[in-house]
Formats: C-alpha cells, structure tokens, sequence
C-alpha cells in the first residue's frame, strides 16, 4: 500500500487471526537497521533510499544485532488458543470519559478484544479574556459529557448491544486545569483555569520569593514552582475572586482537578476524588507518601478540606448516580490523567519505552519504573500510573511541548497563511525543505527543558525568496526539534536507552511530521494506528480493575491484538542532525528574555490606590486641626 509516493513506501506485511509468524525486516544500506515489527500491524513507512529488502528472518532470530527498535508490540506470538487461555473469559463492554482541552468524548469498547464499537465527540469552546488567559465553562463540560454518552449509547443497538451491557466506565482528562465549586449548590464559583493558562505568572514570583527557589519542591513533588500547575491556579482564584474566599471562609469550597468536578457531578456529589496521576500534577502531593502534604499546603495557603481523596487508578469508586446522564447505575472504576493514559495505551509498560501525543500541545512520557527519576534538566517526575489500591506505583518523567498542533492553528486562524491547519502537510511538501527558516513558537513561554516564562514567538531567517510553504514546513519542524530537546534530557536522567520513539495523537495523520520527526531525532517513529491511544489506557485501566476483571492486564506477556504500528525510519546523516538541532539552539536563544517585567517602584497597586485615596480627608483633617490650634492660639493672647 503506497501512501506518498514522493516520500515513502508503505509495506504491509499483513495480519492472521490464527498462528502469527513474527519477521523481521532487514533493510539497507549500510549499516542495517532492522525493524522488528507486529505481525498483523506493522506497516513500514521507508522513504525510497532504503527500499531494498535484504532479507527475512524468524522470531528466534529477533535479539540479535545492536540497533533493533523494538516496538512494544514485537513479542513472542500466540497461538489463537493460547491466547485465549490467557484471558479472562467474560463478556462486557467498557466506557470510556475523554474530557481533553479541545475535545470531549465518549467511547464503548468490547472486552477484553478492546475494539470501540461506539463512540460520540464534540468540541469543547475555550474562552480567552485576556491574552495568555484560557478559561473553559466546567457546566459545558459536564453537559458535553451527557450527550456524548447518550449519543454513543444511541449507537449500540446496531452492534447489537445494549446500555446494560456497560459494566464499568473510566474517566481520562486534560490535567492541572483547575475548577472550583460551590459544595452545597453543586454550581461552580468561577470558570476552569485551563492547564496553559499563565494568569499566575505573579502568583509565581511570589512564591518563588518566598522560597528562593522555583526547584524548592521539586524533591517532594518532581515539579517546579509554575503557572503550569493546580496549587498556583487554585491560590490565584482565592486571591482574585471574591465568591471564593467567601466559599472558603464559610467552608463550602472544594477544588480539583477536571476528574474530580466529573465525578462530583456523576455521583450527586457522593464523591470528591482523584488519583494519584492527577493529583501529582497538582504541585500539591507528596511522591513518596502519595498524599497532600502540610508543607506545600501551608505554602500555597490551601486548606485540605477543600482537595479531593487520593485514590489508585484502577478500583471500584462507586456508582454513576446523577439522573442526567444516560450512565446512571454504572459502576467508575478507572481515572488517569491523558497522557498518563495514552503511555499505557501504546504499552509503554518497561523502563526507557518513551511515547509522545502530538496534539494542540505535545506530551512526552518515559516510563521510569517503580522508582521516580528526579530531573535536573527540567523534566518533571510523576506518576505514570497505579493499577490498584495494593498494585505498585509506576512513575514517569515527562516534557511537554505547549505549542505543536496550536502553531499550524495560528498560521490558518492569525496570520492567514493555511486556508486549513489540515492542508498543514500538503503546503510543506510544496518545498523540499524550510529554506534555513526556523519558527520557535513560544507564544507563552517555553516549556520543558527551558521553563522560561520570558520566552516569545519568532521566525528566524527569512529571505527574499521565503515563501509560506517555508513558513509551514518550519512550523512542523519546530514540533519534530521541540521533541528533541525533551528527548535528549530524558536520555540523560533515566540512564535507559531511548532507541525509538511511541507516537500517537490526531497530529500524527501527517506523515510528513512523522518522516521529519524520525529525521530529527534519528531513531525510528512507531505510529500507533490507534492514532489516539488514550481512550484505549483508560478502557484497560478501568476494565481491569479488582471485581470489575473483564481482562487481566498482563503488561509481560503483551497479546494486545489492536496495538499496530507504522514505522518511520531516519533518512538524515548525524551530520546533517547536528547542523540543524544546532540552529534551532540558536534560534531559541534569540527567542528568551523577550518579555520585560516593569519594576514593582512603577506600579500602583491596589494598596497605592487605597494610600491615595486617603489623602484628601487626611490633609482635610490636619488643615482643620491646624487652624484650630492657631484660633486657640489667637484667642489667648
């Protein structure tokens, strides 16, 4: 099957429900690089430089030689019987909660085959007051999350199911963006604080004050003090908004991230929980107990009573209960944060296997095993997941990138470049290179390695003869080289050899990204066909946990049919990787300390304000004294 026939060739070796024959493709030239893939899912995307097949080799042969990426998915195939023999024998389907930052979703799997048989989206509106602020409506939310489930169900009489086949139904959500509400009303008290809103910027410099150091908690909770985070989005509402503090004061309060708002709302406010993914995104818990901890509490000035229960991923939290939604009498039994969710999905269950999400943003996880890596090149460490109340805690460092998908976003809707964002990869083909142009879209800032708040957008090396295909084509490399910056640092602190790169996310359709990010990384890209893997953790997550078991989840063994991959192999020299990352680096630099803070002596606060406004009545007061005395005065004399 060709794809792009000016790019590269797609061979796919085809699929058996029965007896798998595990290959290995060897391709050349020199030096060989094989490519183990799963039989059944393993397209070869191989640009035409290396078309030649050498040769085929057996399963027993897989282990050999240096530089095979094996995907996670390459294992020793079953038996169709054998199979079966693994898996717990029950029938049920599985619903899914995707409550991202632009969408939300509801999903039905089968078990334990997980194939969606059902699935209904729609998008959820972002409200921007002010540049840099991102709100979103936490009632559009939930009613988005009702009808989403309503239409799915809509949908199973035609695979021939029913609403009251859903045994148990887990929840997968955009993390650190931050709701308050009302706990007797149930009404939220302020708009959600979405996770790349930087409104805190100040709230930060305050803290930091305080405690000399951004790094200051990294120890205890594997993150640095910033805007990115739930503990600084929840001290600004108690700061900025009056309902809050009055909410606070009259113990009526609670906080959480979206998880916690979903299933306050699905269980009539029975439940105020989290788990432990979610929660460690909050700058709030401690990665050794897994519990809120006083000092950082005290720090931000947040009381526990308002924060939710820390729970594991996997268990059985209670029944659906709210009379609005089509899941009512459902049992939860699944949460994770999405990425965390989509790490599991594409199976990155042992130390050094690394994936990343290209959405709007783009997320980066390897899995560090049980024991947390604590970064000095500013990754952050948390908690990939918990698959149980007794089941060990396995932890993740990550880098996120904050625009990826957003630059092509802003190119269509700001600058007028792309009539589509999604004609993204048909505009960059028109050149065969970005003609030396490099675009660091640092619109807020710069995440993971840098964490420079400072930062701002630029497009660096334009010419007379820069035409907008450059501009695109840069647009995408700024992703692939984004990618590498998070990479080299996770090569660095986990000490694992990073030797291929898991991919999924709706940005992953554009076969270009994914040919220049293997370029730019040089290490082969396994594109899951799932394209969007964290529906498919959440699913696993959910379905195995304790009295819900329709499927054990055996990360060792791994005979998860639907996990295929397309597999993108580097066609760049390490010279031609070196001259490029090289004026990146340079490009970056240009981009830090753009934004200069007035000194604080400039500014009238609201205190000055109030200062001010005091004056008049004062000289008014001391002027009448003053005459006082002196009539007084006069009239002794």
């Amino acid at each position: 099957m060709q794809r792009n026939a000016t790019r590269f060739l797609c061979i796919d070796l085809g699929s058996q429900w029965g007896v798998r024959e595990s290959r290995e493709l060897a391709l050349c030239p020199a030096p060989i690089l094989r490519s183990s893939l799963m039989a059944g899912g393993g397209n070869c995307c191989l640009p035409p430089a290396h078309h030649c097949v050498a040769n085929y080799k057996s399963a027993s042969s897989m282990t050999e030689g240096k530089n095979i990426p094996n995907s996670s998915a390459d294992v020793p195939f079953r038996s169709k019987e054998l199979r079966k023999q693994s898996l717990i024998q029950h029938t049920g389907l599985v619903g899914v909660i995707d409550e991202g930052t632009k969408t939300i979703g509801f999903s039905i799997y089968t078990t334990p085959e997980f194939t969606e048989i059902a699935a209904h989206r729609v998008e959820l509106s972002v409200i921007t007051p002010q540049d840099g602020w991102y709100e979103q409506d936490p009632l559009e939310i939930m009613a988005s999350i009702n009808k989403c489930a309503e239409e799915a169900i809509k949908q199973l009489p035609e695979q021939g199911f029913t609403a009251s086949d859903i045994v148990s139904v887990g929840i997968t959500n955009q993390r650190e963006t931050t709701i308050v509400w009302d706990a007797v009303t149930g009404k939220p008290l302020y708009n959600a604080l979405v996770w790349k809103d930087i409104r805190t910027s100040s709230t930060v410099d305050k803290i930091v004050a305080k405690v000399q150091d951004p790094n200051h908690f990294r120890s205890i909770t594997g993150l640095p003090i910033s805007t990115y985070f739930s503990a600084l989005k929840i001290r600004w509402l108690k700061d900025n908004v009056p309902e809050v503090r009055q909410a606070i004061r009259e113990k009526r309060c609670k906080a959480g991230t979206v998880d916690s708002w979903i299933v306050w709302n699905l269980t009539n406010g029975a439940l105020h929980i989290t788990d432990v993914t979610n929660a460690s995104r909050t700058l709030l818990m401690n990665l050794e107990t897994q519990n809120w901890d006083p000092v950082l509490l005290k720090t931000f000035a947040i009381k526990e009573e308002m924060l939710p229960t820390i729970r594991s991923c996997s268990e059985i939290f209670g029944k659906i209960t709210s009379e609005r939604s089509a899941l009512r009498g459902i049992t939860l039994s699944g949460i994770m944060g999405n990425q965390q969710a989509a790490l599991l999905g594409q199976m990155c269950v042992k130390p050094g296997q690394t994936k990343n999400t290209y959405r709007s943003g783009c997320f980066l996880l390897c899995n560090t095993g049980d024991k947390p890596v604590f970064s000095r090149h500013g990754l952050l460490t948390t908690v990939a997941y918990k698959l149980g109340p007794q089941a060990p805690t396995i932890y993740a460092i990550e880098g996120a990138v904050s625009v990826a998908g957003h630059a092509l976003s802003w190119l269509q809707n700001k600058m007028r470049i792309l009539p589509d964002s999604r004609d993204a990869e048909k505009y960059a083909e028109m050149v065969p290179t970005s003609g030396d142009v490099y675009f660091v879209p640092a619109f807020t800032g710069l995440y993971a390695p840098y964490w420079r708040q400072n930062a701002r957008g630029i497009i660096i090396g334009l010419t007379q003869f820069t035409r907008k295909n450059h501009i695109v084509r840069a647009a995408l490399e700024s992703i692939c080289f984004q990618t590498r910056d998070i990479l080299e640092c996770m090569h660095q602190e986990c000490g694992y050899e990073i030797n291929k790169l898991h991919a999924d996310g709706k940005l992953t359709t554009n076969n270009l990204l994914m040919q220049l990010q293997a370029d730019t990384i040089g290490m082969p890209v396994f594109r899951s066909q799932l394209m969007d893997s964290t529906a498919f953790g959440a699913a696993m997550c959910a379905a195995q946990a304790e009295g819900i078991d329709l499927c054990k989840f055996e990360p060792e063994k791994r005979y998860y049919e639907n996990v295929h991959y397309d597999t993108f192999l580097a066609t760049t020299t390490d010279v031609e990787r070196k001259e490029r990352y090289g004026k990146w680096k340079r490009a970056v630099e240009r981009s830090l300390g753009w934004v200069i803070k007035q000194k604080k002596t400039r500014e009238h606060t609201e205190e000055n304000y109030r200062m001010l406004s005091s004056l008049p009545a004062s000289i008014f007061l001391i002027s009448s004294f003053a005459m006082l005395v002196h009539s007084f005065a006069a009239t002794a004399q």
